[in-house]
């Protein structure tokens, strides 16, 4: 048997006919760019997440880099991140101007360990992203504690979480404004490269708009110096046609979750941590061992597909050497980085699929 890392096949089999119908409404419509399908996804997209506001941007780095852009975050501050997250997390930081300051996370989960938070707090830092990494919420109470103690702003990084809760509240819906991936593998993927920024905030929702749109208000009209990030009229469409199933898609894979939970055994193998308040929506099944190649070479010759989510941090990856930081820095960090492997997780795996990673892993010695 043969299973893949990850498919779209078996959902796009499911909303073909949604699909091609959304395709076919744009072309009929013929307006591409800030039309009736981007209203309407941003409109549906703001009530799933229980947030006021949605404005829909090009990809899920420009939806956290232009958040950031819109608290007025620039040169001279300093934004804590997580020292494990996909770059893409620091980079938006980057593009302000300002300084990620990195922290390690907790071993367990994989998120930002709020422990260590207060201590990377200098009187340059505005803001702290917590990323809900592979679709699993941070603690997020004590996070936004600690944000209101020192005066910061908080933007979550919800690329990976779409639908995850806290508390039974949706991620996203936390922090003073939030931003979203639609990458084709995401739990809710367009059909290429699409983002958002969802906020309470009506104020920096327009902000995020006009920054987005080279800066402009209205048409030839510029109060910044913008970006063009824009969600086109085609991905939101597509995205429209898929929004109705991400309750149905995030629970199963969390069905799938719960059978590798169950039936993984290998004592060399160790799983994900799920705290009780915490309903992830595995976008990423990561586990963890310290022969981790081994067990990769293993489970390739199985016919079975993994990933690294990410082989190495941040902190060591020569595009950020300039932060000083150093190998031992982050050791939770570089720890995940040399042991975690992602193992099949897709919307539509069959028992049999599961049942054979789960057995090809146990057998793993």
């Amino acid at each position: 048997m043969k299973v893949p890392f990850v498919t779209l096949k078996p959902l796009e089999r499911e909303l073909d006919k949604e699909l091609k119908m959304a395709f076919e409404r744009v072309l009929d419509a013929s307006f591409y760019i800030h039309g009736g399908e981007d209203e309407a996804f941003e409109e549906a997209f703001s009530v799933l997440c229980g947030v006021k506001h949605c404005v829909g941007c090009g990809n899920g780095l420009d939806a956290l880099m232009l958040s950031l852009k819109a608290l007025g975050i620039g040169e001279g501050d300093e934004v804590i991140v997580p020292a494990n997250t996909y770059i893409a997390t620091a980079l938006a930081v980057s593009y302000t101007g300002a300084v990620p300051v990195l922290v390690d996370p907790d071993i367990n989960t994989f998120n930002i360990d709020v422990s260590k938070i207060e201590r990377a707090i200098s009187d340059k830092t505005r803001a702290i992203i917590p990323v809900h990494l592979y679709g699993q919420p941070c603690d997020m109470d004590p996070i936004m504690a600690i944000a209101k103690q020192y005066g910061l702003y908080i933007v979550e990084d919800c690329a990976q979480a779409h639908g995850a809760r806290y508390k039974g509240k949706r991620v996203g819906s936390f922090g003073d404004i939030s931003g979203f991936s639609f990458y084709p593998g995401k739990n809710l993927g367009a059909l290429g490269d699409a983002g958002a920024v969802v906020t309470d905030n009506r104020e920096l929702a327009e902000t995020v708009r006009a920054l987005g749109d080279y800066g402009s208000d209205y048409k030839y009209h510029h109060i910044y110096k913008g970006h063009n990030s824009r969600l086109d009229e085609l991905q939101a469409a597509f995205l429209l046609a898929k929004l109705p199933l991400l309750d149905k898609i995030n629970e199963n894979r969390r069905e799938t979750a719960r059978k590798y939970l169950e039936g993984i055994s290998n004592p060399g193998i160790i799983l994900p941590s799920v705290p009780e308040w915490a309903e992830p929506v595995w976008h990423v099944f990561g586990i963890r061992c310290s022969r981790r190649k081994e067990l990769e070479e293993h489970l390739k010759k199985a016919g079975i597909g993994t990933n690294k989510h990410y082989p190495i941090p941040i902190h060591l990856q020569k595009a950020y050497e300039d932060l000083g930081y150093e190998k031992g820095d982050f050791p939770a960090a570089e720890e995940i980085s040399e042991t975690e492997l992602s193992v099949p997780m897709y919307y539509g795996m069959t028992d049999d699929e599961i049942g054979y990673v789960i057995d090809s892993i146990n057998s793993f010695r």
